[in-house]
């Protein structure tokens, strides 16, 4: 078994409509396609941003403020990965979502028993892919696995020499690709053995 870091958006659960939605809000231009919304945020909100040359006190203000008022049920968790979570000896969480989003979502699907800790964008340290977070939570619980959907969630585990595990993007460096978390158990858990 494993410690497992986890990414939030888009790792665990399938939030990127929810994001999309929220990002296309504050959009001038509402034609814009959805999958050209989806690529940028899937690199970062910064570049997604600076793509679309939205203001970043417009974003700072509102786009949480319109993410969260998404209803949770319409964040599911992807198929499989409780499965995961249960196998896992520890789980943490680091993601950009504030506390209250990250423990509402958790707390709907009846899944925050399954993390030890969460460090949210509430906890002061630097965003991702800065390694501060991922240092603290590897000094703490000795992390074998970090699992993210983009770059920026798997550079720190790779600065700090932790395994990594892509999510549905095989586009980004990683020692493990998953395009399902039914891939798991014999994708990854089998070469820990």
């Amino acid at each position: 078994m494993m410690n497992i870091l986890w990414d939030f958006d888009g790792t665990i659960f399938d939030t990127y409509p929810t994001i999309v939605k929220a990002f296309k809000e504050l959009l001038p231009d509402q034609t814009i396609p959805d999958e050209e919304i989806l690529k940028q945020m899937k690199i970062s909100s910064e570049v997604a941003i600076k793509h679309f040359n939205i203001e970043k006190t417009l974003f700072d203000e509102h786009f949480h403020v319109v993410e969260q008022k998404i209803d949770p049920k319409d964040k599911p968790a992807f198929p499989h990965v409780e499965e995961v979570l249960k196998w896992a000896d520890t789980n943490v969480i680091v993601t950009h979502k504030s506390r209250e989003s990250t423990l509402a979502i958790l707390a709907f699907f009846n899944m925050d028993h399954y993390f030890t800790e969460i460090i949210t964008k509430d906890d002061g340290y630097k965003r991702k892919p800065d390694t501060g977070a991922y240092a603290y939570l590897h000094n703490k619980y000795s992390i074998d696995l970090v699992i993210g959907d983009r770059e920026l969630d798997l550079k720190p585990a790779r600065e700090l020499e932790i395994r990594t595990c892509a999510f549905q993007n095989d586009a980004i460096e990683a020692d493990y690709h998953l395009t399902s978390y039914d891939q798991f158990f014999t994708t990854v858990a089998t070469k820990d053995s």
